[in-house]
C-alpha cells in the first residue's frame, strides 16, 4: 500500500505545483485586462476553476499521502523531513495568499501589479527546489 500511496502524493504535488506555477501567470495577464471587459471575466473564471477544482484538492491530497508516508515510513524523526515540513507549510502559506489573489480579482479590487505576480511567480519554484532536494538528497 505504501508505494500506491507514494505514488498518489507524486500525482497530486505535480498538480498542486502545476497549479500554483500557472495561477499567478493568469494574474500577470489578468492585470492587463480592463475591469469589467469579457477578458477579466475570462480570467475570473480561469483563476476561480482552476483553484478549486485542481489546485486546492491536490494540495489537499499532497497533504493527507504525505503525512500517511512519514507516519508510516517513521520518518518524523528526520531532519530532512523537518525541513521539508516547514517549506511545504510555507507553500501552503503561498497557497493561501494565491487564494485571496482569487478572490480579490473576482472582486476587481486587485491592488497589485503585473511585475508583483511575475517576481512572486519564482516562489513556488524556490520552494519546490528545496523541497525536492530534502527528500531526494536528504542532506541532514
Amino acid at each position: 500500500m505504501y508505494e500506491w500511496i507514494k505514488a498518489l502524493h507524486v500525482i497530486a504535488i505535480i498538480s498542486w505545483m502545476a497549479g500554483m506555477l500557472y495561477l499567478p501567470r493568469l494574474f500577470v495577464y489578468h492585470c492587463e485586462a480592463e475591469i469589467g471587459s469579457k477578458q477579466s471575466e475570462t480570467f475570473k473564471v480561469m483563476e476561480r476553476r482552476l483553484l478549486r477544482a485542481i489546485i486546492n484538492p491536490a494540495m489537499i491530497v499532497s497533504w493527507l499521502a504525505g503525512l500517511y508516508l512519514a507516519w508510516s515510513g517513521q520518518f518524523f524523526s528526520a531532519a530532512w523531513l523537518h525541513g521539508k515540513l516547514l517549506l511545504v507549510i510555507l507553500l501552503s502559506g503561498v497557497h493561501g495568499f494565491f487564494a485571496r489573489c482569487v478572490k480579490d480579482f473576482g472582486a476587481d479590487q486587485n491592488q497589485r501589479t503585473n511585475k508583483f505576480y511575475r517576481i512572486f511567480n519564482e516562489v513556488p519554484t524556490v520552494l519546490m527546489i528545496g523541497i525536492v532536494i530534502l527528500v531526494v538528497v536528504k542532506p541532514f
